[in-house]
Protein backbone atom coordinates (compact mmCIF):
# COMPACT_ATOMS: atom_id res chain seq x y z
CA UNK A 1 0.00 0.00 0.00
CA UNK A 2 1.39 3.39 -0.99
CA UNK A 3 1.64 6.42 1.30
CA UNK A 4 -0.97 8.48 -0.64
CA UNK A 5 -3.48 5.69 -0.05
CA UNK A 6 -2.86 5.94 3.70
CA UNK A 7 -3.41 9.68 3.53
CA UNK A 8 -6.65 9.17 1.60
CA UNK A 9 -7.90 6.71 4.20
CA UNK A 10 -6.81 9.11 6.96
CA UNK A 11 -8.73 11.97 5.34
CA UNK A 12 -11.91 9.89 5.03
CA UNK A 13 -11.64 8.50 8.55
CA UNK A 14 -10.94 11.85 10.19
CA UNK A 15 -13.82 13.51 8.31
CA UNK A 16 -16.29 10.79 9.28
CA UNK A 17 -15.12 10.79 12.89
CA UNK A 18 -15.30 14.60 12.98
CA UNK A 19 -18.92 14.51 11.84
CA UNK A 20 -19.79 11.93 14.50
CA UNK A 21 -17.75 13.87 17.10
CA UNK A 22 -19.62 17.12 16.43
CA UNK A 23 -22.99 15.38 16.59
CA UNK A 24 -22.13 13.63 19.85
CA UNK A 25 -20.77 16.85 21.33
CA UNK A 26 -23.83 18.95 20.65
CA UNK A 27 -26.51 16.29 21.23
CA UNK A 28 -25.20 14.02 24.00
CA UNK A 29 -21.92 14.98 25.69
CA UNK A 30 -22.11 18.73 26.29
CA UNK A 31 -24.98 20.50 24.53
CA UNK A 32 -25.00 24.27 24.92
CA UNK A 33 -28.36 23.99 26.67
CA UNK A 34 -29.90 20.76 27.96
CA UNK A 35 -32.14 19.25 25.29
CA UNK A 36 -30.80 21.61 22.63
CA UNK A 37 -29.56 20.00 19.44
CA UNK A 38 -29.58 22.95 17.05
CA UNK A 39 -25.78 23.39 17.15
CA UNK A 40 -25.43 19.82 15.92
CA UNK A 41 -26.43 21.18 12.51
CA UNK A 42 -22.89 22.52 12.18
CA UNK A 43 -21.87 19.00 11.17
CA UNK A 44 -24.11 19.03 8.08
CA UNK A 45 -21.78 21.10 5.85
CA UNK A 46 -19.14 18.42 6.31
CA UNK A 47 -21.38 15.96 4.48
CA UNK A 48 -20.99 18.03 1.29
CA UNK A 49 -17.32 17.17 0.64
CA UNK A 50 -17.55 13.63 2.04
CA UNK A 51 -18.58 12.06 -1.28
CA UNK A 52 -15.82 13.82 -3.19
CA UNK A 53 -13.23 12.88 -0.59
CA UNK A 54 -14.29 9.23 -0.81
CA UNK A 55 -14.07 9.39 -4.64
CA UNK A 56 -10.59 10.99 -4.42
CA UNK A 57 -11.73 14.14 -6.19
CA UNK A 58 -8.71 16.45 -6.17
CA UNK A 59 -10.76 19.64 -6.36
CA UNK A 60 -12.94 18.60 -3.41
CA UNK A 61 -9.90 17.72 -1.31
CA UNK A 62 -8.40 21.12 -2.12
CA UNK A 63 -11.38 23.28 -1.18
CA UNK A 64 -12.41 21.15 1.78
CA UNK A 65 -8.92 21.45 3.26
CA UNK A 66 -9.54 25.20 3.41
CA UNK A 67 -13.15 25.03 4.64
CA UNK A 68 -12.18 22.64 7.44
CA UNK A 69 -10.14 25.44 8.99
CA UNK A 70 -13.42 27.07 10.08
CA UNK A 71 -13.95 24.07 12.35
CA UNK A 72 -10.40 24.46 13.65
CA UNK A 73 -11.22 28.06 14.55
CA UNK A 74 -14.40 27.03 16.31
CA UNK A 75 -12.51 24.37 18.26
CA UNK A 76 -9.87 26.85 19.40
CA UNK A 77 -12.47 29.42 20.47
CA UNK A 78 -14.56 26.89 22.36
CA UNK A 79 -11.54 25.21 23.98
CA UNK A 80 -10.56 28.64 25.26
CA UNK A 81 -13.96 30.01 26.26
CA UNK A 82 -16.34 27.17 27.17
CA UNK A 83 -16.93 26.72 30.90
CA UNK A 84 -17.80 23.00 30.94
CA UNK A 85 -14.73 20.72 31.07
CA UNK A 86 -16.52 18.19 28.85
CA UNK A 87 -17.07 20.84 26.21
CA UNK A 88 -13.44 21.89 26.35
CA UNK A 89 -12.34 18.30 25.87
CA UNK A 90 -14.68 17.95 22.90
CA UNK A 91 -13.27 21.19 21.45
CA UNK A 92 -9.73 19.84 21.79
CA UNK A 93 -10.85 16.65 20.04
CA UNK A 94 -12.30 18.76 17.24
CA UNK A 95 -8.97 20.57 16.87
CA UNK A 96 -7.08 17.27 16.63
CA UNK A 97 -9.50 15.77 14.08
CA UNK A 98 -9.38 18.89 11.93
CA UNK A 99 -5.58 18.86 12.04
CA UNK A 100 -5.50 15.18 11.02
CA UNK A 101 -7.87 15.83 8.10
CA UNK A 102 -5.93 18.91 6.97
CA UNK A 103 -2.58 17.10 7.11
CA UNK A 104 -3.89 13.98 5.35
CA UNK A 105 -5.56 16.02 2.61
CA UNK A 106 -2.43 18.07 1.95
CA UNK A 107 -0.14 15.06 2.00
CA UNK A 108 -2.48 13.18 -0.35
CA UNK A 109 -2.54 16.16 -2.75
CA UNK A 110 1.23 16.71 -2.70
CA UNK A 111 2.14 14.38 -5.63
CA UNK A 112 -0.65 15.88 -7.77
CA UNK A 113 0.57 19.40 -7.03
CA UNK A 114 4.15 18.42 -7.96
CA UNK A 115 2.96 16.82 -11.21
CA UNK A 116 0.91 19.91 -12.11
CA UNK A 117 3.90 22.20 -11.48
CA UNK A 118 6.11 19.97 -13.62
CA UNK A 119 3.60 19.97 -16.49
CA UNK A 120 3.19 23.75 -16.27
CA UNK A 121 6.97 24.24 -16.34
CA UNK A 122 7.32 21.94 -19.34
CA UNK A 123 4.57 23.76 -21.18
CA UNK A 124 6.09 27.14 -20.36
CA UNK A 125 9.52 25.95 -21.51
CA UNK A 126 7.99 24.67 -24.76
CA UNK A 127 6.21 27.97 -25.40
CA UNK A 128 9.34 29.95 -24.63
CA UNK A 129 11.50 27.78 -26.91
CA UNK A 130 9.11 28.24 -29.86
CA UNK A 131 9.10 32.02 -29.30
CA UNK A 132 12.90 32.19 -29.23
CA UNK A 133 13.22 30.28 -32.52
CA UNK A 134 11.02 32.78 -34.36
Amino acid sequence: MQAPKYFHIGAIASLVVLIAWLLAWEIVVAPLRPGSWILALKALPLLIPLGGVIKRDIYTLQWSSMVILLYFTEGVVRAWSDKLPESRIMALGEIVLVFVYFACALLYLRPYKKAAKKMAKELLDKVNSTKSTK
